[in-house]
């Protein structure tokens, strides 16, 4: 186990914060997915007015469809994960956002939509329960060496499917909010030139790839 430890600190080494900074950004996740859940089940809920302007441009970027996919979730807890001081706390800060959007977000949909939309809720307790998992693989995603090489390609075709439409033959922009969304994604990753044209280069066609068996859309 410790030999372990001293591999992974030579990937990165974790930042030592006192403990109630730890407790503070853990509440500030938890707050910032509810606010975020309650947001995006409001849009649902909105009757758009064409009439008035931000309602028009609420209609324009489509907000309520894409809060409901999973590319910006996926974006805001890579942000989360690899700004967090530690593996752990990305581990339990990514973990408590999830929590916070997905409880809002089915309250929400039961006090004010009048149904319980459990099952559908059951794909988004199940990506909470993986969530810690994840984000201590993208903590180590802004570390030194080639294993964070490796998880950079990961994370970088696996956004660019979600923001893009890709086949092996064919490709487009979903839209201008997706294309803001992968481009915040690899910034994120961003480390040096090289490391960034590698796994850009290297997600992209794995992408490509991997979109025919790619069971999400």
């Amino acid at each position: 186990m410790t030999a372990l430890k001293d591999k992974l600190s030579k990937i990165r080494m974790p930042v030592q914060f006192p403990r109630i900074n730890a407790v503070s950004a853990a509440l500030i996740c938890f707050a910032s997915g509810t606010v975020l859940g309650i947001i995006s089940k409001w849009l649902d809920n909105l009757a758009l007015d064409s009439t008035v302007w931000w309602h028009r441009l609420l209609e324009t970027l489509d907000l309520s469809n894409f809060f409901s996919e999973f590319a910006v979730w996926l974006l805001l807890a890579l942000i989360i994960a690899v700004y967090s001081s530690s593996a752990r706390r990305a581990a339990l800060n990514v973990f408590v956002f999830f929590a916070g959007m997905c409880v809002a977000y089915h309250v929400y949909t039961i006090v004010f939509s009048g149904f319980d939309p459990g099952s559908y809720m059951m794909i988004w307790y199940g990506i909470t329960l993986l969530s810690p998992l994840l984000a201590v693989i993208c903590w180590y995603a802004k570390g030194n060496g080639p294993f964070p090489v490796i998880i950079d390609t990961a994370i970088i075709a696996v956004m660019a499917l979600y923001c893009f439409s890709i086949g092996w033959i064919y490709f487009s922009i979903r839209g201008v909010l997706y294309l803001l969304v992968f481009a915040a994604a690899a910034a994120v990753l961003y480390r040096d030139r090289w490391q960034f044209l590698i796994s850009l280069t290297a997600g992209t066609l794995l992408s490509f790839l991997i979109s025919p068996v790619w069971p999400y859309r």
